[in-house]
Order: structure tokens, then sequence, then C-alpha cells
């Protein structure tokens, strides 16, 4: 069997499809077979003008398209198509969804913050142990934190502050402070805590520690940030082989990271490579009936 998974960005849009794999040794278990990627980026529009413009719809639907004879292609089983903070704003996000549905057969749902920030957590719990984590998930127009404890999630929030916000200027100094007080209040009185970091961007960032492993320490992600801030925008692409999409949104996105980090007094970040993609295909999982022993994703 086949599931698929897609996830409608603010920044870039993703495809993955994968096969469940059964056997006795590791239950059952995830086999990535097709991953697409494609820099949309509607929040270019939608944080600037509140709609998506005409041009993008026409990359949205043509993007599509190709998603659903990959789909048939693959010949899935089952699949989710979710869209996120700035499909959330756009003025004629209805209209695009309509769109889709009759001319992709696609069932694409605008989900919450929320929502989002659960389906990233139903599979980011199955990589963590019992000690408190706090869950950081920078997106291109929202950032997402949930408190971890004891391996339950005991208290999230979804702000409207994310990378490409960031870039056009489109975040209220008033929403910072917001986000302070939320991680200052759940987060000063807990002990030992550690970040995990989901998105493109702190992956990226993790690796350029060129370390072991998947964990940087603080200091580590603000010398990077530094390093990074160093360069052009071309330097990003040609000396240190950032995709375009990539490479404007690494710095805002890490400023993300090392504020709320420094609000909650933590000094290391993971970074699993977990996303919401995974999370979406772990829904499909329980839906038709598979139990699993453990969680297995391919890089």
């Amino acid at each position: 069997m086949k599931l698929a998974a897609i996830d409608i960005g603010s920044n870039a849009a993703r495809l993955q499809i994968s096969s469940v794999i059964n056997n006795e040794l590791d239950g059952v278990y995830l086999k990535k077979v097709e991953y697409v990627r494609f820099p949309l980026r509607l929040g270019i529009d939608v944080f600037k003008h509140g709609h998506i413009t005409p041009y993008k719809e026409a990359q949205i639907l043509k993007l599509l398209h190709a998603y659903r004879l990959l789909i048939d292609l693959h010949e899935v089983h089952d699949y989710m198509a979710v869209a996120t903070s700035a499909m959330r704003e756009a003025a004629n996000s209805s209209e695009i969804v309509e769109r889709v549905r009759q001319e992709t057969g696609i069932q694409l749902q605008i989900i919450s913050g929320d929502e989002e920030n659960h389906y990233v957590n139903v599979a980011l719990l199955r990589h963590l142990d019992l000690k408190p984590y706090l869950h950081i998930d920078v997106g291109g127009g929202s950032t997402e934190l949930t408190l971890i404890i004891g391996g339950q999630a005991v208290a999230s929030r979804s702000f409207e502050i994310g990378s490409i916000r960031l870039l056009e200027g489109a975040v209220e100094p008033t929403l910072w402070k917001e986000m302070q007080k939320w991680v200052e209040k759940h987060c000063s009185k807990v002990d030992k805590l550690t970040a995990v970091g989901v998105g493109g961007n702190i992956n990226k960032l993790v690796t350029y520690a060129k370390k072991k492993g998947n964990a940087i320490t603080i200091k580590e992600l603000a010398k990077i940030k530094e390093r990074i801030e160093s360069y052009t925008y071309e330097e990003r692409i040609a000396m240190l082989e950032m995709n375009p999409d990539r490479a404007d949104v690494i710095v805002p996105a890490a400023h993300i990271y090392l504020s709320v980090m420094r609000w909650a007094g933590i000094k290391e970040i993971l970074a699993p490579g977990v996303g919401l993609r995974d999370g979406l295909l772990e829904m499909l999982l329980e839906k038709h009936g598979f139990r699993k022993n453990k969680m297995l994703f391919d890089s």
C-alpha cells in the first residue's frame, strides 16, 4: 500500500509518497518512494496583498496537476492534502480550493495553526524520550510552539510570525512580545529544557555546523546565523549552495529560533528532520488501522 501527503506552505509546497512496509523485524514503517518540493512562495503574495494573485493561482493548479499525476502513477491508496498559513489568510483561498477540487480532484484542506501543530506532534513525539522539550516549528507564515513534558504536549500556541513575514516586514512588534510572554510563562520553571526544531531552515542550519548528529548549541546556531548574514543573497546561492528560496529566509528563521531559545533559557536544539508531511502520513496509517512498533523515516 502507498500513502501520500501534500503540504502547501507559505514558502514551499511538498508531496511525499511512501510505501507501507510490514516485516517481523521492524514492524510497520514508511518507505519514502517519491518526494517533490516546489517553491510556490505564496506568502510573498498574501502577506503583501492579502490574496493570491492570478499568476500564483495558476502555479498552484499546475503543481497540483503534477502531484495528481504522480499520485495516480504510483497508485496511491489514500492521501491527505493540506494548506497552512498563507492559504489561511488569503481572501480568495476558498475559491482556489474549489478550483483545485474541480480541476485536479484533490481535496485540499486549509488547516488552522493548532491543527498544523497537532499533525507535526503526532510524528515528532515518536522520536522523543520523556525529557522536557520545547517544539519550535518555524514556517514561512507562522511559528508553532509546543511544550512537551513526559512525552505529552502540555501547552501549545501558534503565532503569526514566520520567515517570509519577517522578510516582508509583516510582523507587528506586539506579536513578538506576545510570543515572548507565552514562552516565559510556560518555560521559565522547566529545568533542563531542550528545543526541538522543525522546518527546512533548521535542518539546513544544523548541517552548517558540520557535526555528527542532529543537535547544535545556541552559541553554534548564533555563529552560523552570523556567518550566513556576512554573505549577500547571491553569495549564499553561489558559495553556500543554497536554493534561492532558502537563501533569503534562512536568516529570519534563525532569528526566530534564537529568540525563542533565549527567552526559554535553552542551550541546545535538536533537528530530527520531521515535518508536517510526516504527521499527515502517520494520521493515514492510523486511519487504515496500522499499529506501528516504531517510527522510521527515510532520508
